[in-house]
This record gives structure tokens, C-alpha cells and sequence, in this order.
């Protein structure tokens, strides 16, 4: 077992009326622990778990921002105790 040692809380703009599109894509990412909704100033917030930061980056780059109709993306990175 992997223990993973970064998480992180990715803050996502979807194009208007793409906001379910980009939530249904995002639920198949295996990395997924927790997907909102949100009212404001961003569309979702998303939890993820990887196993180091590196692999937190590829996620968020390599996956997330390459959905069709994110817009614009926000990284909180922490830490577990």
C-alpha cells in the first residue's frame, strides 16, 4: 500500500454551462477523495490524495486543466500530520 503523502485543494472555473461536463470528467480521476460544487467565485473545489507533490502537479496539469471547459484552476497545496 502507497501511503500518500500530498494533498491538495484544487479550485476550479468552468465555462459557463460547463460546470456538470467538467464535474462528471473530474469524478473519473482515481486521485478524486472529495468534488463540491460551489456558488461564487469558482464552479468546483476538489480533494485530492497522490502519493508525493510531483504527482499532485501531474494531476492538476496534466488532467484537470485539460478538460474541456476549465477555464481556471487554483492549487492549495498541505500537509498530513
Amino acid at each position: 500500500m502507497v501511503k500518500n503523502l500530498a494533498m491538495g485543494f484544487v479550485l476550479i472555473s468552468a465555462a459557463p454551462g460547463r460546470e456538470k461536463d467538467v464535474f462528471v470528467e473530474i469524478q473519473k480521476i482515481k486521485e478524486v477523495v472529495e468534488l463540491h460544487p460551489l456558488f461564487g467565485e469558482y464552479d468546483l473545489i476538489v480533494k485530492l490524495d497522490a502519493p508525493d507533490f510531483n504527482r499532485l502537479g501531474e494531476i492538476v496539469v496534466d488532467r484537470i486543466r485539460k478538460i474541456p471547459g476549465v477555464i481556471d484552476t487554483k492549487t492549495l497545496t498541505g500537509i498530513k500530520f
